[in-house]
């Protein structure tokens, strides 16, 4: 339970459960769901398409063809089209950043090459690299991750890292008109910012936090 509203906690998941135990929390509308999904998937299987696995790929100098994980102290994730924007023309627009990896993906709205190379315009999740301090990375991820594929991609890009004294900062945004508030939403500066954070964070929220009954969704919440 968060000690406070604005705090972020982690809620059970169905993500990663085994068959069985699935299965048992399954409603017949979850199946339904479950079999018309896999029905598409099949039919794109059989047209030629890739599977939705998730593969992320390094470079050899950011460590990527050694079996240790990445020392990384700061990790700063842009998820969607506005956010990665962001990062493109207020950070990345310089030579102080290489690209070290990226994520491959396919699902019904996205499909990556299947190259094994780490090229930046073969992907629409990239890692980025700050050259004076090789811990602290970027992503960029303009792709849609589908609703199955965000435990296995936080599984992944998450296990190619070492996790202590590690700080994650998350940008993401949403249309101005899902914002809950009892004002109207037309007197409102757009755009403008809140925060969600967790309790260990102990260093000043740069913007107000997020005020009920506002939640986040998606990638950026799992």
């Amino acid at each position: 339970m968060a000690t406070f509203f604005g705090e972020v906690v982690v809620a059970p998941s169905r993500a990663g459960l085994d068959e069985e135990e699935e299965a048992r929390e399954e409603t017949p509308e979850d199946r339904e769901i479950r079999r018309e999904i896999e029905k598409k998937r099949y039919r794109k299987a059989q047209a030629g398409d890739q599977e939705r696995e998730i593969d992320v790929l390094w470079t050899c100098q950011a460590g990527g063809c050694a079996e240790e994980p990445l020392v990384c102290s700061r990790f700063i994730v842009a998820i969607g089209r506005n956010a990665a924007a962001f990062l493109s023309s207020f950070i990345l627009d310089s030579v102080c950043w290489e690209v070290v990896g990226v994520v491959k993906l396919w699902n019904e709205w996205c499909k990556t090459s299947s190259t094994t190379n780490v090229l930046p315009t073969d992907s629409f999740c990239l890692f980025y690299r700050l050259i004076s301090d090789p811990t602290v990375l970027l992503c960029q991820c303009s792709c849609y991750v589908a609703e199955d594929q965000q435990f296995q991609w936080l599984e992944k890009v998450f296990g190619s890292m070492k996790k202590k004294n590690l700080q994650v900062t998350i940008l993401s945004t949403c249309p101005v008109a899902d914002y809950k508030t009892q004002e109207s939403t037309l007197t409102l500066v757009s755009p403008f910012l809140r925060a969600l954070k967790t309790k260990e964070f102990q260093e000043q929220v740069c913007c107000p936090l997020l005020e009920q009954p506002n939640i986040v969704r998606d990638l950026p919440a799992a």
